[in-house]
């Protein structure tokens, strides 16, 4: 039988890895040394790896210091794997060494080997694939270069057709007036659009600042090499390597500031985390109001109706539940938790290196995904399908004695407190009982207290 292995060697000797593998010896050591988890590093960090090694085969090559045919061999090796293929070839865990050296190691082997297969060449994958760069350049530029990319491509877009479905529904339901509610409590009524367009602005926010965010995340740690002095890496490369980066991706990126802070801190990447929790916060908050709005159908608000997407119980038949805001609460649960993690990795920046890269990454754009698709998912099978239940609204509103509220520059809070409590007490409209209760004319406490008039705010005497 023949066997399923070959042998490779490297600085610590043999190795055995299995024969259709594309990566070499220190991915197998990687394999062998953590077995952690399940998780490895996500596709898109991967094709950014790719991304950031094509263009550093073009830049050295420019300046003569790679040889341009195995440029191009590695050039259409990693065109390859932005294209998605070969993704099964990177296999090393998450928790790994905290450079990420594992898998910048991994993403040049198997470049190597393709680049080889191609080319005719032994195309070596230090000496020529990682030509002018280290592992503790080249992550942080992948959690940069990945996290933008999903930025930009995915989730503004996401967010910005959230907000565009929620001011569409709003125009909707203008004309519906419900009982506001603080503390859970009856409150002075709102328009429904009031409230929905609450949640528009809190995505609006959230989208400026993401955007605000943008020229930071854009700046690129590659051309510090290993500390931050930039050894081993001609003085140009920085420069043409992000302008070759920029125009591959279509993204407007530079060279940082300081290599010595984007080596030895994530500043950026908890920041952008920072943010990211504060959207997942917001999309809690509006799956929240959407369950307790549609909470019933009999025994609860009842306010609205959710889409029925799918039977509720396994036990209770007829029972239908709140499914997409519920799922959304639960992603949104999660990225906050992915901002503790990145906030404890992102302050393990030991003197010029931070060394919890990788789970950075994976966390980041985790959270970046998570928001993308619980956006677009509120979006289409929430908020653009429900339906106002009109009777509910009505029948709450004309029973709400703090509609008294707005009597109280007339007759005074204490007066209206009696009102409100005589209301409650005995179960009659707030109409009837300040109609007993005070001088008032019938028809102007019908006046003063309109449901429709009190969204407006001001003064009524």
């Amino acid at each position: 039988m023949m066997s399923t292995f070959r042998i490779e060697r490297d600085s610590f000797g043999r190795i055995d890895i299995p024969s259709q593998a594309l990566y070499a010896a220190q991915t197998q050591r990687a394999i062998n040394n953590f077995s952690i988890s399940d998780l490895t590093m996500p596709q898109e960090f991967i094709i950014a790896l790719a991304q950031i090694k094509q263009s550093a085969a073009k830049v050295n090559a420019y300046l003569g210091l790679l040889d341009k045919n195995i440029a191009n061999a590695i050039e259409n090796a990693c065109k390859e794997i932005v294209a998605g293929k070969y993704m099964d070839h990177f296999p090393v865990d998450v928790f790994q060494t905290g450079s990420g050296t594992s898998t910048n190691m991994n993403a040049n082997e198997v470049i190597a080997t393709l680049a080889s297969r191609s080319s005719g060449q032994l195309v070596h994958p230090n000496d020529h694939v990682n030509m002018g760069q280290s592992s503790n350049d080249v992550i942080p530029t992948a959690i940069h270069l990945s996290a933008a990319t999903l930025l930009s491509v995915e989730l503004v877009p996401a967010l910005t057709h959230l907000q565009a479905v929620i001011n569409e529904k709003s125009n909707s339901v203008d004309g519906y007036v419900k009982t506001g509610r603080t503390h859970l409590m009856d409150a002075m009524p709102v328009r429904m659009s009031q409230e929905l367009d609450g949640w528009g602005a809190q995505i609006e926010q959230s989208i400026q600042s993401l955007e605000s965010h943008r020229s930071r995340l854009h700046k690129l740690a590659q051309g510090g090499t290993a500390v931050g002095t930039g050894i081993n890496t001609a003085r140009q490369f920085a420069g043409l390597f992000s302008s070759e980066l920029s125009r591959i991706t279509g993204l407007e990126l530079l060279p940082c500031d300081n290599f010595f802070a984007a080596l030895g801190s994530q500043d950026t990447a908890v920041a952008l985390s920072g943010l990211l929790k504060a959207v997942a916060v917001s999309l809690m908050k509006i799956a929240n109001d959407l369950r307790w709005m549609n909470s019933g159908p009999l025994a609860g608000l009842g306010e609205i109706e959710l889409q029925a997407l799918q039977p509720g119980s396994s036990i209770m038949p007829g029972k239908v539940n709140p499914v997409i805001p519920e799922a959304v609460a639960m992603a949104s649960a999660q990225v906050i938790g992915n901002d503790a993690t990145i906030t404890v990795a992102g302050q393990s920046g030991n003197f010029e290196l931070n060394v919890m890269l990788p789970v950075i990454a994976f966390n980041l754009i985790q959270s970046l995904q998570l928001l993308t698709n619980s956006a677009r998912s509120i979006a289409d099978n929430a908020i653009a399908t429900f339906v106002v239940k009109e009777s509910n609204l009505e029948s709450a509103l004309a029973r709400n004695p703090i509609l008294v509220t707005a009597l109280t520059p007339i007759i005074g809070y204490q007066k209206a407190a009696e009102i409100a409590k005589l209301a409650y007490s005995t179960g009659r409209p707030i109409l009837d009982v300040a109609a007993e209760e005070t001088q008032i004319d019938r028809k102007e406490l019908r006046r003063l207290l309109n449901p429709a008039a009190l969204t407006k705010g001001g003064l009524k005497v």
